[in-house]
């Protein structure tokens, strides 16, 4: 479980450019990834039912409209990451926005959704300013089946159009949370979603908010975005505004941060997101709960650190997941955020065994 410095990437220029450099950069990683998560959709267990692989891509492709329509600058950077690594932009969907495809492919085809495969993904807090010696923090981990830990990625991106932003990922994906230049911040708790749709999947809606200078705008992309499945998205800025947002494809009620921390797992909070909330298994539904009052527990207090947001993802009992039968998550990594000061940290691995690096805008 030792891993070493979390990997940067370096990514500049136009759309396209960044998505060849990412794509060749781990071309042979992303196609192995890639052929694991199809095979996964494939066999029914994450999806309702078992697909040919022709068939996974076939609904992959129909998606890819959303992607161009929501974001041309991001569709592009999205088929420039499949031409450098070799695999089609069906394939690329797929390998970035697994969590909401499979959100897609249990709407559309129905079926069970069997418990081992259910997730528990992910503890996202954001510390408002005043609880934090005058600059607040978002922190979260980022929980997935083990098997994604050796795909964790840091990129630094620097676009010609754009803000500059550190992006806490995984090969082949646009971006799953992260900060940018402006102080910008925005991560995600995955939800199971039953209102699944052909859509655009949660990288690229991550990755647009980061193109924005403030939370609100931040907020106002998140809810016009025309969402494949279920994510919770948090985005704070460096004025100390923020808003969790339980994004369903159909609904998405908003909290904004006030007085208190605001912290979020994977279960619904919002009656409106909870009637359209895919079953979860009861052992899943009593660890999310416990996550997020052990959370609510860590930052009941003033003068948050760094550090202290460190040891929360470091929380062995209930916060640092550690992969288990039968569903195997894995808490991949974890990043710790100051957009005031854009100070950023990142842990690749469980933060248990693994130390924080912190990175910079540039060398």
């Amino acid at each position: 479980m030792k891993r070493p410095p979390i990997r940067v990437l370096d990514v500049a220029g136009t759309p396209e450019a960044m998505g060849v450099t990412h794509g060749r950069a781990f071309a042979e990683e992303i196609r192995r990834y890639c052929d694991e998560r199809v095979s996964l959709v494939g066999s029914g267990l994450w999806s309702g039912g078992p697909l040919a692989p022709g068939e996974v891509l076939e609904l992959a492709a129909s998606m890819l409209p959303a992607h161009e329509r929501h974001s041309p600058a991001l569709h592009a950077e999205l088929v420039g990451i499949a031409e450098g690594a070799g695999i089609s932009q069906a394939e690329a969907v797929v390998v970035g926005g697994f969590t909401d495809f499979v959100d897609t492919v249990r709407a559309l085809r129905g079926g069970p959704h069997p418990e081992q495969v259910m997730e528990d993904d992910c503890t996202a807090v954001v510390v408002p300013d005043h609880r934090a010696d005058g600059a607040g923090f978002y922190a979260q981990t980022w929980d997935m089946h083990n098997a994604a830990t050796d795909h964790v990625l840091l990129l630094r991106t620097r676009p010609q159009d754009g803000p500059a932003a550190l992006i806490f990922t995984t090969t082949g994906c646009l971006g799953q949370l992260g900060m940018n230049e402006e102080g910008l911040c925005v991560g995600i708790n995955n939800l199971t979603a039953d209102d699944g749709r052909v859509g655009v999947t949660w990288p690229s809606v991550v990755r647009d908010v980061l193109s924005k200078s403030n939370a609100k705008d931040g907020l106002v992309a998140i809810e016009q975005a025309d969402l494949a499945g279920g994510h919770n998205f948090m985005v704070f800025d460096r004025q100390g505004e923020g808003y969790n947002i339980e994004a369903m494809p159909t609904t998405r009620p908003v909290t904004e941060l006030a007085a208190e921390p605001l912290a979020h797992t994977n279960h619904t909070l919002d009656e409106a997101a909870g009637a359209v909330e895919g079953e979860r298994a009861e052992q899943l539904t009593t660890g999310s709960i416990r996550r997020l009052a052990t959370a609510e527990r860590l930052l009941d207090r003033t003068g948050v650190t760094a550090e202290d947001l460190m040891a929360l993802t470091r929380e062995p009992d209930a916060i640092c997941q550690v992969p288990v039968a039968p569903y195997f998550v894995e808490t991949s990594g974890a990043a710790v955020m100051r957009p005031k000061t854009l100070d950023f940290w990142a842990a690749w691995g469980p933060p248990s065994h693994n130390d924080f690096q912190y990175v910079a805008f540039a060398d």
